[in-house]
């Protein structure tokens, strides 16, 4: 056998490899994504207070922390037993969640996917990269900035930092939003709409303009997300819906709390990272895809119009759609309708209110999901008679996504390697292509089940070990 090895995954956030296994003939015997880091936060937030759990948990990620806080923040409002915020409270929280989403699809389309998509896969390494979407194309990596900028300042001026906040407490929010706040937000965000919606634009001509990426990696899959009451699109609140690969509903209207009824959580020897799916449909069967793509093909209508427009457009020509490539396209349609949602709510009057939070009485267990900008997030949580975390668990976007990426590896490397007696630096590239549409976090998803390959070592002054534990 030939072992091949990406090491590291590049424009991806936290730590991964691929590993290849090639025959005598360079046939692909196994393609395979590795988790390699362990974080361990389902572990080492047991036994804390569970009002500290929201502040704690957005340490999982710099990219993406909003979006832990708040899911978080949902599952000790059920620990509270509030199921109703009030509605300044709720605004916040949406409007905070919309910057999170907002930032984070920039970041990813602009940053880290479009080199790939606009130099294409096999151009010089050295070029391929953000210094060179400057060189090339210098307004379009400005916007993509300046787009990020906002969502940041979004999540700055309700939370008090871009990264690592406060904001969202049990039953509310810590924090409300002055005039002169509002008003300075609502100052360029008519700039940022059409920003937005230029930028869905490109993403939908690059996809449509090269007949590759309509077949690139494809993979077909079940699509799981959240939906609001009339089957519109949804990212903060609403039940839980599937549909199969060819559109039918496996499930619909399932509480948040029904995610244990539902899936299950495979272990494997080779990755730190967790492979879930669904229980009706079984191991083999039941993996599935969440994120942008899954949310626009599961949703009956987005609720903001431009947005709307542009999802019709997205069914218009085949529904559901299943290629990889065709993320960059959605979650340029999510930038849009998070950037017309935010200046809704930021002409509402009840987003400068005062009445931030409801207090009841303490539960036992809360259960909290939300549509983070990777796809649908999981926070579970059980505490003690004093208020102290006694189990966590946490089903992560890009967990969801496990084996989806794994299958798309294999259909790149089966299609672009297999057979070839050469393999360049752009054939593997394109198995990275294939991981970055999915826009994983690697850091958020890692957990470990079982004994742990640690070695623990005492040594004395003289280099001298003196005591050690484990291997």
């Amino acid at each position: 056998m030939t072992r091949i090895v990406i090491d590291p995954l590049s424009r991806v956030e936290g730590h991964g490899k691929v590993t290849l296994l090639l025959d005598e003939e360079n046939r692909v015997v196994e393609a395979r994504l590795h988790i390699v880091e362990f974080r361990g936060f389902e572990k080492f937030i047991q036994g804390r207070p569970y009002w500290e759990v929201p502040v704690l948990v957005e340490r999982l990620c710099g990219i993406c922390p909003v979006s832990h806080h708040l899911a978080a923040a949902k599952a000790i409002d059920g620990i509270m037993g509030v199921e109703k915020l009030t509605p300044t409270a709720e605004k916040l929280r949406r409007l905070l969640h919309f910057g999170q989403v907002l930032q984070s699809h920039a970041l990813h389309f602009f940053h880290l996917a479009s080199p790939d998509l606009l130099f294409g896969f096999d151009s010089e390494i050295a070029h391929r990269n953000i210094t060179g979407l400057l060189k090339d194309y210098p307004d379009l990596a400005l916007k993509g900035v300046r787009l990020r900028k906002y969502g940041q300042e979004v999540i700055r001026v309700i939370m008090g930092k871009r990264i690592h906040g406060t904001a969202a407490i049990a039953g509310g929010m810590n924090k409300a939003l002055s005039f002169e706040e509002r008003d300075a937000l609502l100052g360029n965000i008519d700039e940022i709409i059409f920003w937005a919606d230029a930028s869905v634009d490109l993403a939908r001509d690059i996809f449509l303009s090269t007949p590759e990426y309509r077949n690139f990696a494809k993979v077909s899959s079940p699509f799981l997300s959240l939906s609001g009451k009339c089957g519109e699109h949804e990212l903060y609140d609403g039940h839980l819906r599937c549909r199969s690969a060819g559109g039918d509903f496996v499930f619909d209207e399932i509480a948040d709390s029904g995610y244990t009824g539902l899936i299950r959580e495979e272990v494997k020897p080779w990755s730190y990272m967790k492979f879930p799916y669904l229980v009706m449909l079984g191991k083999e069967a039941g993996w599935y895809r969440v994120g942008p793509l899954a949310r626009i093909n599961n949703c009956d209508l987005i609720s903001s119009p431009m947005a709307e427009a542009r999802r019709r457009e997205f069914v218009s020509d085949g529904w559901p759609v299943h290629a990889p490539l065709a993320y960059h396209w959605a979650r340029m349609i999510e930038l849009l309708h998070c950037a017309e949602k935010i200046r809704g709510l930021l002409e509402d009057t009840d987003i400068t209110g005062g009445d931030l939070r409801v207090e009841t009485e303490m539960g036992r267990e809360g259960i909290g999901v939300i549509e983070a900008p990777r796809g649908t997030l999981i926070h579970h949580y059980r505490v003690d008679d004093q208020g102290l975390i006694e189990m966590a668990n946490l089903v992560v976007s890009t967990t969801h996504n496990n084996r989806a990426m794994n299958e798309a590896v294999l259909k790149v490397a089966k299609r672009d390697i297999d057979g070839k007696k050469e393999v360049t630096e752009g054939m593997l590239n394109r198995i990275e292509v294939a991981i970055r549409a999915f826009d994983p976090c690697l850091s958020c998803a890692t957990h470990a089940v079982g004994k742990m390959p640690l070695l623990v070592e005492a040594v004395d002054a003289e280099g001298n070990v003196i005591w050690s534990m484990g291997k």
